[in-house]
């Protein structure tokens, strides 16, 4: 479906990146993917899959990079035209001590860095007369928790920025959407459980069943799997007119 068709997911090297860069790849699509975790093992990983693949490991708190991955991208595989904003980090505080330069790197990292990708690589899709762009936002994109007031604003953000972006390319064959995932059970989310296993002194299958009990009604973890695939459906031609949707994957959470 995908054929000739070049996928440039930022924060890929594991997790939610790397399971959606794969879903791309097992329809064809070029991959260029991005991140501090293992490159050598994802690189491998999308290989396997028979597509070509590629690296580059811009730091995505800084638009010099962000322009040097983007042109890479188009040096490399002639296009950018797929673009998947996952790249986040996370820091958990109440506001009142939370460290302003993780508060800037959040913002910088979750939501500005979705805004650099966008504006290089919109211009190419519009005059080729096609292109997705998906930013993984979360269900935090769509309601709040305590003691994550700069993720929840920069994913609130994010929702926001997908939106507006939408209505400007809604007459090109250009669509903008967002993912809004729950609990999903990446590495990141796995270190979580622990804690919490450790903080509770519970086993981690009790850990995870009240870490999903707290929000997520169907007591089920979504996979990065299943984001791949609604991914792919984003960018297939039954989802030509959807534009600025924000689309909740978070078992009931936000319906609360």
């Amino acid at each position: 479906m995908l054929k000739a068709k070049t996928a440039l997911v930022t924060g890929s090297t594991s997790g939610i990146g790397l399971g959606i860069a794969k879903c791309l790849a097992q329809q064809g699509a070029n991959i260029m993917l991005n991140g501090f975790g293992d490159s050598e093992a994802a690189l491998a990983e999308v290989r396997t899959l028979g597509t070509r693949v590629s690296y580059h490991g811009a730091d995505m708190s800084k638009p010099a990079e962000i322009e040097a991955m983007v042109r890479a991208a188009e040096a490399e595989f002639g296009a950018v035209d797929i673009l998947v904003n996952n790249a986040g980090i996370q820091h958990v505080a109440a506001v009142e001590d939370f460290p302003t330069e993780k508060w800037d790197a959040i913002l910088a990292i979750n939501l500005s860095s979705a805004f650099h990708t966008t504006r290089l690589a919109l211009p190419g899709m519009k005059q080729r007369g096609w292109g997705r762009i998906i930013n993984l936002a979360s269900v935090h994109g769509l309601v709040a928790s305590a003691q994550k007031s700069a993720y929840v604003a920069a994913k609130h953000g994010l929702v926001g920025f997908t939106k507006s972006v939408a209505l400007e390319t809604a007459t090109t064959p250009v669509t903008v959407n967002a993912i809004c995932p729950g609990w999903v059970l990446t590495p990141l989310v796995e270190k979580q459980v622990q804690a919490r296993a450790q903080a509770d002194g519970v086993d981690f299958e009790e850990a995870k069943r009240r870490l999903l009990g707290d929000k997520q009604p169907s007591m089920q973890f979504t996979t990065a799997e299943q984001l791949g695939e609604l991914a792919v459906f984003l960018c297939s031609r039954a989802a030509d007119n959807i534009r600025g949707v924000a689309f909740n994957v978070d078992g009931g959470w936000a319906a609360q």
